[in-house]
């Protein structure tokens, strides 16, 4: 029996190793994707069965006896600064990598276990530092989430463009036809999303009007998007404003079912607690949005990673300059560009970390049952700007060449 269990250990072992060996080659960003799981998984595990634990630190709110959410948001921020230590000194390492040659590719692909064992540490260390540095770190977070929530805006906007325009490229009948049938298909069901939340946050009986000015904003946005898109003076499109417009209802939606569960206008106040499936559901949604936009963003060479202006040769005898630029090419040919920049890859990643954190934590909300996630003023409010943002963001590409024709917009 013994030799059969070290035959499995020597054969489980081997498959992790050719397992890091495939990941450092072919995997990277899956295997970050994975890590960064990892840590939501944890963070979510210690929020519910870690408060009785960290009560018996005494370096951790040891000035006053504090409630057992104070503890679980504690146990959130302390793994999510961790995990945020990790993706921002691998972000700061990585600045500038524009070529496959260069030295700190291979740390970027590989090195799993050594970064396994970094990113454990990290978590670990978090939770022996004072109780301030956490004070500090959830103040920084607020602004840290917001941002990726903008960034998250940016890329939706850059996503439904590029779909649109890839479409229109095809030049085809029915290309056309797909893309006016999605686009009423989203408003449709940006309208039937909105004829939902007038019937779960406006009860009879309940004077409801901010949740109604929220609902009828929404709407309004949507219509305003369709005919500005449409104006023969604007260079716009439907699918991305019929996009845009299904996006702000769900983030309607989402700030809405954020509302306090005592809230008389909020029709989920029936639901005291939030389900096992439903907390799944919700903790799945945040995990993929995340990674999309992780990967999406990290895909782009724009940022951080701008391309290197060539030297000029002009003061340099005509034969020395042009054996210098065959050997330039020679090089060039030799290094293989990067696909995306690592750097601005990794900031995702840490701007997600605080984004996940305030999730976990309701925005560092202790006042709500801890059995709930994403609940709060704090969280409705933030839900609502987002819309009102990403509205204001998708009406000023709409608008700006009118306004700054001497300008140009991709």
């Amino acid at each position: 029996m013994s030799c059969l269990l070290s035959c499995c250990a020597a054969c489980t072992c081997g498959l992790c190793s050719s397992v890091v060996s495939g990941i450092s080659q072919k995997s990277a960003r899956i295997a970050y994707c994975g890590l960064f799981g990892a840590s939501l998984v944890v963070s979510w595990i210690l929020r519910e069965v870690g408060a009785p634990i960290l009560e018996k630190l005494p370096w951790i709110g040891s000035s006053d006896k504090q409630p057992k959410e104070w503890y679980q948001i504690q146990a959130v921020l302390r793994v999510s600064l961790g995990s945020f230590l990790f993706f921002g000194i691998l972000a700061l390492i990585m600045i500038g990598v524009k070529d496959r040659n260069d030295k700190r590719d291979s740390i970027h692909h590989g090195g799993w276990v050594a970064k396994m064992v970094v990113w454990l540490l990290l978590v670990v260390l978090m939770f022996f530092i004072p109780d301030v540095v956490i004070s500090i770190y959830s103040f920084i977070s607020k602004f840290g989430a917001g941002l990726f929530m903008l960034v998250q805006v940016m890329i939706l906007l850059d996503f439904t463009h590029s779909w649109n325009d890839s479409w229109v490229e095809k030049d085809e009948q029915k290309w056309y036809i797909a893309l006016l049938a999605i686009s009423v298909g989203c408003y449709i069901a940006t309208y039937v999303i909105s004829g939902v939340l007038f019937i779960w946050f406006n009860p009879s009986g309940h004077d409801c009007g901010l949740n109604v000015f929220f609902i009828v904003m929404t709407m309004i946005l949507a219509f305003g998007f369709g005919i500005v898109a449409l104006h023969p003076a604007v260079n716009g499109s439907l699918l991305p404003a019929s996009v845009i417009s299904v996006y702000c209802a769900y983030l309607c939606y989402t700030g809405l079912s954020s509302e306090p569960r005592n809230y008389e206008c909020n029709g989920l106040n029936k639901s005291k607690a939030v389900t096992i499936s439903t907390l799944i559901l919700g903790m799945l949604t945040t995990v993929l949005s995340v990674l999309y936009s992780a990967l999406r963003a990290g895909s782009s060479t724009t940022f951080l990673s701008p391309p290197s202006s060539p030297r000029s040769a002009g003061d340099k005898p005509l034969l020395e300059a042009e054996v210098e630029e065959g050997k330039a090419k020679k090089e060039e040919k030799e290094a293989t560009p990067v696909t995306y920049s690592y750097s601005f890859f990794h900031l995702i990643f840490a701007l997600a970390s605080m984004y996940s954190a305030m999730l976990l934590s309701g925005w560092t909300n202790s006042t709500e049952s801890s059995d709930l996630i994403d609940v709060g003023w704090t969280s409705v409010w933030v839900r609502i700007c987002t819309e009102w943002v990403t509205a204001g963001l998708y009406g000023w590409t709409l608008v700006a060449p009118l306004i700054l024709p001497d300008r140009e917009f991709a």
